[in-house]
C-alpha cells in the first residue's frame, strides 16, 4: 500500500492537502482535479502534475486532456496605397510650383480619387486614405483657385461694355 501523501493547487490559487490517494481519486471522480492538476508529492523535490504519476495513470485512461491550439494571429500588415502617396504629392507639387499647376492638379486628384477606391475595395490590406484624401483637397482646391484667377483675370482685362458699373 502507497502511503504517499498530496498536496494539489487548486483552480483557486489554494493548496490542498496534504491528502491520500484516495481523496485524490474520490475528487478525479468529482471532476474536481483533472490530469492537469498541478500536484506535489511528499517527500518528492518538484511540482508535477496528477496525469502524469503512475498511480493515477488509469483514472485517465479514457479522459485524453483537451488542449485547444493557440489561434493564430492573421492580421496582415496594411500597406500604403501607392496612388495615393503620389495623388498628395502631385496636390503638393501643384501648390508649389507656380501656385496653378494644372496638369499637377489634374494628375493628383485622378490619382487620389482611384486610390480611394481601391482602398475601399481593399480596407484590410491597403491603407493611405488620408494621404488619398489630401491628395484630393490639395488638388481640388488648387484647381478651384486656378479657376478663380483665370475668371477674375479675364473680367479685368475684359473690355469697358463688359464692365458693371
Amino acid at each position: 500500500m502507497n502511503d504517499a501523501t498530496y498536496t494539489i493547487a487548486g483552480g483557486d490559487g489554494k493548496n490542498y492537502g496534504p491528502v491520500t490517494a484516495a481523496q485524490i481519486r474520490d475528487w478525479i471522480r468529482q471532476s474536481r482535479v483533472d490530469s492537469r492538476t498541478p500536484v506535489f508529492v511528499n517527500g518528492t523535490a518538484d511540482w508535477t502534475f496528477i496525469g502524469l504519476l503512475p498511480e493515477f495513470a488509469a483514472e485517465f485512461a479514457g479522459h485524453p486532456p483537451v488542449i485547444t491550439p493557440p489561434k493564430p494571429d492573421f492580421t496582415a500588415t496594411k500597406k500604403d496605397n501607392a496612388f495615393a502617396l503620389w495623388g498628395m504629392i502631385c496636390g503638393l507639387l501643384a501648390w508649389t510650383l507656380c501656385g496653378c499647376c494644372v496638369p499637377f492638379a489634374i494628375a493628383g486628384l485622378t490619382l487620389s480619387i482611384i486610390a480611394l477606391v481601391q482602398i475601399n475595395a481593399n480596407d484590410a490590406t491597403q491603407s493611405g486614405r488620408s494621404l488619398a484624401v489630401a491628395g484630393i483637397v490639395l488638388s481640388a482646391t488648387n484647381l478651384a483657385w486656378t479657376f478663380c484667377l483665370t475668371v477674375f483675370g479675364f473680367l479685368n482685362d475684359a473690355p469697358a461694355q463688359f464692365h458693371f458699373n
